[in-house]
C-alpha cells in the first residue's frame, strides 16, 4: 500500500539564537497565529545505489521512525520548491512497490543505506483566522552518519517552512520577505540528503558529459536531447502509477527525440542514433496502445453524453464501459511490461550514453543559422511532398491514409522547429507554431477515422448481441462529418503554414 502527496517547502539556514530567533510570524499574509506543538526525535536512513544515482536526479528515499509519518518515503522533483512524496508502511527492506518507482534511476541497481540522519526538530505552525492550518515552521537539529564504514560525520542546523495541502505558494514568499528581515537567508543544499552527503564525504564524483562548443549546433541538439531523456526518467513513476496524462507526456517525449535524433543527422552520426531512434519507436508503440485506448474511449464517451435520451437506444453505456474496461486493462498491462523489461532499461542506458559521449559530426561545430534552418527546411519539404501527396488523393481510405502520413512530418517539423528555437529565435518559432496548428487539424481528423472504426465494430457487436445499433450509427455519422469538415478546413491552415515568407528568413 502506497499514499502520496505533494509537498512545497523551503529550506533555510538557522537564526542565531535557535527558536529564540524566530521573528513573530503573526500578522505576515493569512498568518492570523503561530502554535507550538512541541519537539520530534526523527530518525531516517536513507537508501541509494552505490554511485548514488537517485541523488544525482534530486530523488530521495528514505526509511525514517519517529514523526506522524514513519515510514518509507520517496521523494520525487517536480518544478520549483513542489515534490512529489510517495508513502509506504515501515518494513525492514525496501518495499518493492517504491523500488520499482526508482527503476529508471537506478536501472536495477541494487539500493543499500548510504546515509543516517537524526533530527531533533520543534516545530511551529501557522495558522490563518479560522484556525486552519498554513504551514509549519520546523527547526532542526542535524546529525549525520555516513553508513559506510570510515565514513565521516557532521551537524548541522536547518529552518525549513513546509506549506500545508491546498495552500497558494505564495505564503512562502511573504514569510521569506520576513525571514530575510531577520537575516535569516535560503540554505545552500537543496536537501539534507545533499549537505550530509557532502559534509560526510559520503558524495559520489561523476563522470562530466563530454564538452561541446558553446552556441553550436552540437551544443543545442544535445541539449535538447538530455532535457527530452531526463523527462523520460521523470514521467516514468506517473506511468507506473497510472497518473492522468503520465502515459501521453511519456509517448510525446519519445516522439520528440526521435524526431530530434532523425532531423539533426547532420549533427549526431546515425550510426549511433538510427538503433536508439528505434527503440524509441518501439517503446511510443507500447505506449500508444495505452494512449489510443485513452483517447477513444473518453472521445466516445463524451459524444454519447452530449446525446438527448431519446437517441440512446439500448444498453449503449454498459457496452462502452465494458469495453473501456476489457481494451483498457491489456493496454495497460502491456505498457507495465513494456517498463518492467531489460529492454526499456537499455534504451535509458542508451539515451544516457548519447549525452555523455555524443556521436558528433562536423558539422556539430558549426554555425547554427545554417546546419540548424538546413534541418528545419528539410523536414518542411517532407511535409509539402506527403501534404500535396494527400490533397491529390480521392475522397475516401487512401486519402485518409495520405493525410495521416502528413500529419506525423508536421510532428516532425514541429519538433525540429523546437530544437532550434534557441538558436534561430522568432522565425522558426512561428514556422513550429504554423505547424502545430496543421498537426493539430489533422490530428482531430485521425481521430474521428479512427473513432469510425471503433464504432462500427461496437454496432455490429450490438447487433450481434439482439440490441439496437442505431446509437452507435448515430455516433459514426457524427464523426464522419467531422471528418470531412476538418477536410474542408486543410487547405486554408496549410496555406497560412506553407506561406514562403515564413520560411524566408531561414533560407537567407
Amino acid at each position: 500500500m502506497t499514499q502520496s502527496k505533494r509537498e512545497t517547502e523551503r529550506k533555510y539556514e538557522p537564526p542565531s539564537g535557535g527558536v529564540a530567533g524566530l521573528p513573530d510570524l503573526t500578522g505576515v499574509g493569512p498568518v492570523a497565529s503561530v502554535t507550538a506543538t512541541g519537539s520530534e526525535e526523527l530518525d531516517a536512513v536513507y537508501h541509494d545505489t552505490g554511485d548514488l544515482r537517485l541523488a544525482a536526479s534530486s530523488a530521495t528515499l528514505r526509511r525514517r521512525t519517529g514523526g506522524p509519518d514513519a515510514g518509507w518515503h520517496l521523494k520525487l522533483p517536480l518544478t520549483g520548491d513542489t515534490r512529489e512524496e510517495v508513502w509506504a508502511p515501515l518494513s525492514d527492506d525496501v518495499p518493492e512497490s517504491l523500488r520499482e518507482l526508482t527503476l529508471s534511476r537506478t536501472r536495477g541497481v541494487q539500493l543499500r543505506p548510504v546515509v543516517r540522519i537524526r533530527s531533533t526538530r520543534t516545530v511551529r505552525q501557522l495558522r490563518d483566522a479560522e484556525g486552519r492550518v498554513l504551514a509549519e515552521l520546523s527547526l532542526d537539529e542535524v546529525r549525520a552518519d555516513a553508513a559506510a564504514s570510515g565514513g565521516g560525520r557532521a551537524e548541522w542546523g536547518e529552518l525549513e517552512v513546509e506549506l500545508a495541502d491546498g495552500v497558494h505558494a505564495g505564503l512562502l514568499d511573504v514569510v521569506e520577505k520576513k525571514l530575510r528581515k531577520k537575516g535569516i537567508v535560503r540554505a545552500d543544499s537543496p536537501s539534507k540528503l545533499a549537505r550530509a552527503l557532502r559534509e560526510t564525504g559520503a558524495a559520489v564524483e561523476r563522470a562530466r558529459p563530454s564538452e561541446v562548443v558553446a552556441g553550436s549546433p552540437g551544443a543545442y541538439v544535445l541539449a535538447y536531447v538530455s532535457e527530452q531523456a531526463g523527462k523520460l526518467v521523470s514521467l516514468d513513476p506517473a506511468v507506473r502509477r497510472d497518473l492522468p496524462d503520465a502515459v501521453h507526456q511519456m509517448r510525446v517525449t519519445c516522439r520528440r527525440l526521435r524526431g530530434c535524433l532523425r532531423s539533426y543527422r547532420s549533427v549526431l552520426d546515425r550510426r549511433v542514433t538510427d538503433p536508439v531512434r528505434a527503440e524509441l519507436r518501439w517503446l511510443a508503440g507500447e505506449l500508444g496502445v495505452t494512449r489510443d485506448q485513452e483517447v477513444l474511449g473518453e472521445r466516445i464517451g463524451a459524444a454519447l453524453a452530449e446525446l438527448p435520451d431519446e437517441l440512446v437506444l439500448g444498453p449503449v453505456a454498459a457496452r462502452l464501459r465494458v469495453w473501456e474496461v476489457s481494451h483498457g486493462g491489456e493496454a495497460r498491462s502491456r505498457t507495465r511490461e513494456a517498463l518492467a523489461s531489460p529492454r526499456y532499461l537499455r534504451l535509458l542506458d542508451a539515451l544516457d550514453a548519447l549525452v555523455r559521449q555524443p556521436p558528433l559530426r562536423a558539422k556539430a561545430a558549426g554555425k547554427p543559422a545554417r546546419t540548424m534552418a538546413r534541418a528545419v527546411l528539410k523536414e518542411y519539404g517532407r511535409l509539402a511532398g506527403r501534404m500535396d501527396h494527400a490533397l491529390a488523393q480521392p475522397a475516401g481510405r487512401s486519402r485518409e491514409t495520405g493525410l495521416h502520413e502528413a500529419r506525423k512530418a508536421a510532428k516532425k517539423l514541429r519538433y525540429a522547429a523546437e530544437v532550434a528555437r534557441p538558436a534561430l529565435g522568432k522565425p522558426v518559432a512561428r514556422l513550429g507554431k504554423r505547424a502545430k496548428a496543421v498537426q493539430q487539424l489533422l490530428g482531430e481528423h485521425q481521430d474521428a477515422v479512427v473513432a469510425q472504426d471503433t464504432l462500427r465494430r461496437l454496432a455490429v457487436a450490438a447487433h450481434g448481441a439482439g440490441e439496437s445499433a442505431f446509437t452507435w450509427g448515430l455516433l459514426h455519422g457524427r464523426e464522419r462529418a467531422g471528418a470531412d469538415a476538418r477536410q474542408l478546413e486543410l487547405p486554408e491552415v496549410w496555406r497560412a503554414a506553407s506561406d514562403p515568407a515564413l520560411r524566408a528568413p531561414l533560407e537567407h
